[in-house]
């Protein structure tokens, strides 16, 4: 089984690719799998390091703005999709695939658009709620539209053989306990809440969820884990400036990066955070209650349509960021933290909507077009 795999741009398209990747390498051992990437995406080092193969080719995207600039940019793009295309050919005739897996980004079209005309059968697994510009492109030549919710189907033209997949799980979010989640991190019987807005960190949520922190810090009536991100390192200041010291607040752990999330997801009581289709996933798996803040800097704003996929199975809290302030999202934690019928509620809806056989369910469809069975 040869599995040519294209996606990349962002995590979110890159991760899900990787999990099914390192599934099937599990499974399959015998199986030949290449990436295509985008030059200089970090797809080049994420794919690097999980010991996979990967090809390079160079594409962009259009630009929306009126501006001499973008008209540039444009006519690149344009130049740049026929010599994507030309390479996209070389790297196919070269690894010869059984079938081509396209997880989203720019440079899934012109690798899944060019083995669809070269007869090879291609396959897409969109991750949000609401797809993508380049997902809804392929999906007419796709074998099968891969779902990570339902209710997105919609958004396919009718002809589209879509399946819900889900998103993939990483297996340490699967298996991971609270009892010894909460052991492991040193926390007692109080509540715990699980924050953070993605590796860089986002200034609103860090703006908002402070003076929660700031008031745990001071009363003690939550234990509280924030990750504040690369460019948030004026964090801590901000929680002084409000009467709290972290470095006095055993109930308190505040940092840069959270390296353990499935541990301390799987502590928390309460998440708040972006709706990021796999950060979602993840929240459902293990049943966690969420205030989800979408980032309204996306495609078309695809996190609203991913939290209100929560939201409407009562779920989770939906604040959407220019509504966000420090006395809505304590009002909104506290709603939830102290009615424990509530808080039990919506874990158990969280966790109805899990899909945590995704991997396997995606590998049954490689399979089956493939002939591998």
């Amino acid at each position: 089984m040869r599995i040519l795999f294209a996606g990349g741009g962002t995590a979110g398209h890159i991760n899900p690719a990787l999990a099914i990747a390192g599934h099937i390498r599990e499974k399959n051992p015998d199986a030949k799998i290449l990436f295509v990437g985008n030059r200089g995406g970090m797809e080049e080092t994420l794919v690097a390091k999980a010991g996979f193969d990967i090809k390079l080719i160079t594409i962009s995207g259009f630009s929306r703005k009126v501006s001499l600039d973008a008209l540039k940019q444009n006519a690149m793009t344009v130049k740049r999709m026929f010599s994507s295309s030309r390479e996209s050919k070389k790297i196919i005739e070269d690894f010869k695939p059984d079938i081509c897996v396209g997880t989203g980004g720019y440079v899934s079209g012109p690798v899944l658009r060019t083995a669809a005309k070269m007869g090879i059968p291609t396959i897409i697994h969109e991750q949000n709620a609401y797809p993508g510009v380049t997902n809804k492109m392929l999906s007419k030549s796709a074998k099968k539209v891969m779902l990570a919710v339902k209710g997105s189907e919609k958004y396919f033209d009718k002809k589209c053989n879509c399946v819900v997949t889900g998103n993939p799980v990483r297996s340490e979010i699967i298996s991971a306990d609270k009892e010894t989640a909460r052991k492991e991190l040193g926390f007692d019987e109080r509540p715990v809440v699980l924050s953070f807005g993605g590796s860089l960190g986002a200034r609103k949520i860090n703006e908002g969820v402070a003076g929660l922190i700031a008031r745990s810090g001071k009363d003690g009536k939550y234990s509280h884990i924030h990750g504040y991100g690369k460019h948030g390192h004026w964090f801590p200041g901000l929680i002084k400036e409000k009467g709290a010291d972290i470095s006095e607040c055993e109930n308190l752990d505040v940092r840069e990066y959270i390296d353990n999330m499935a541990t301390c997801m799987a502590a928390a009581d309460l998440v708040i955070s972006r709706a990021g289709a796999i950060t979602l996933s993840e929240i459902q798996a293990l049943g966690k209650p969420a205030i989800l803040i979408p980032s309204p800097n996306v495609a078309e704003n695809h996190q609203y349509h991913n939290a209100m996929a929560l939201v409407n199975n009562k779920a989770a809290e939906i604040i959407e960021e220019k509504d966000l302030t420090e006395e809505l999202l304590i009002e909104k934690a506290d709603s939830l933290l102290q009615n424990p019928e509530k808080l039990k509620e919506y874990s158990e809806n969280s966790r109805k909507m899990a899909i945590i056989d995704a991997n396997e369910r995606i590998y049954s469809i490689i399979r089956k077009i493939t002939g591998v069975i």
